[in-house]
């Protein structure tokens, strides 16, 4: 089932939350449903809206608009920024699946990121995922797992694997322009 696409109007509120190890509270901030499937989540992120950064201890004011993808079933989160009706960035999380509870969607954040700025793209974070497995005794078989997800995220990329097939595109044209 592709889902049904919901026009971001309809003003459906979802809230995101992202955890470390442990359902440790890291950051979370609130979203419009673009569109929900049994498999996955699109969002859009508002220009303006507040970042709450637990782990920092900040509010964070983000300045730009965003198409996040949460995926019940595979282990890795996208955002991507939109700036003048076009994609700029891309930032990937390896993470648990997310779960999806009412209106909020909470996943595991499991530090390495695989990040797109200017059409590269970059693995970032690994001295953090070294320092939380140690700090949140991340067991072997999950280190393992991070590493073995990377790289399968790294092929759904080279091989343009849903949802870099399009997917996320479709949602651009009901954005604004600012």
């Amino acid at each position: 089932m592709r889902g049904i696409v919901v026009d971001y109007m309809n003003n459906e509120e979802i809230n995101i939350r992202a955890l470390k190890y442990g359902d440790h509270p890291h950051y979370e901030w609130k979203t419009t449903l673009l569109e929900r499937t049994d498999t996955h989540v699109f969002v859009l992120g508002h220009y303006g809206r507040k970042l709450q950064h637990y782990t920092k201890g900040k509010i964070f004011t983000v300045e730009n608009w965003t198409i996040e993808f949460f995926s019940f079933d595979s282990w890795f989160t996208v955002s991507v920024d939109i700036v003048e009706g076009k994609i700029t960035s891309y930032y990937c999380n390896i993470s648990e699946p997310a779960r999806m509870d009412g209106n909020k969607v909470s996943f595991v954040d499991l530090d390495i990121d695989l990040i797109n700025k200017e059409g590269k793209w970059t693995v970032v974070d690994e001295d953090e995922f070294i320092v939380n497995s140690v700090k949140f005794s991340y067991p072997p078989d999950l280190i393992e797992k991070v590493r073995q997800e990377l790289a399968s995220l790294q092929k759904r990329i080279e091989m343009k694997s849903f949802p870099f097939d399009g997917a996320i595109e479709k949602f651009i044209e009901g954005i604004p322009q600012r």
